[in-house]
């Protein structure tokens, strides 16, 4: 639907073009090792100490009709130890692949990958991440929401500034 500058009254109920649309979802990999298992779920005596690293990763696509498509890569890795011992091991390689609007300046492409996409896909590698963990006789691990703005500054070292403007244009 296009929405028409002249007249405003007219564009009531016009849907905006997303500068980001998720073409498809999907799980590349998934790893769940609990090797001391039946025995570490018996002894609940301590509580485990829990280590969480997410990482993304983003690679660009050919598509016969999108210029912009890249795959957007997701990675949480999960260890749970309750004194010394491994309680279980949790990989999950979560990924999308995703159009951006061509009316978005391609300086903006790189936050965007980086910060809004897996904020959108984030909620669903945490739920597949849960339902490992509780299929393996743990309690569902739910990790917290993750800032990804956050963590693009740390590994690109990008100023907030550079990194704002496209976060208002997303909602």
């Amino acid at each position: 639907m296009t929405q028409n500058t002249e007249n405003p009254e007219e564009n009531v109920g016009a849907i905006a073009q997303s500068p980001v649309i998720i073409h498809h979802q999907f799980l590349k990999d998934m790893s769940f090792e609990n090797p001391n298992a039946p025995g570490i779920l018996v002894r609940a005596d301590t509580p485990p100490e829990v280590d969480v690293d997410i990482a993304i990763d983003m690679r660009k696509l050919e598509h016969p009709e999108q210029k912009h498509c890249y795959e957007v890569i997701l990675g949480i890795n999960a260890t749970a130890k309750r004194q010394d011992k491994t309680m279980f091991l949790a990989e999950i390689q979560y990924g999308a692949s995703v159009f951006i609007n061509e009316n978005m300046d391609e300086k903006k492409h790189h936050p965007v990958l980086f910060i809004e996409v897996p904020r959108m896909i984030f909620p669903f590698a945490r739920q597949i991440l849960a339902t490992a963990t509780q299929a393996g006789g743990y309690t569902a691990l739910n990790i917290a929401v993750v800032n990804f703005r956050a963590m693009y500054l740390q590994r690109f070292g990008k100023k907030p500034d550079e990194t704002s403007d496209h976060a208002d244009n997303l909602g």
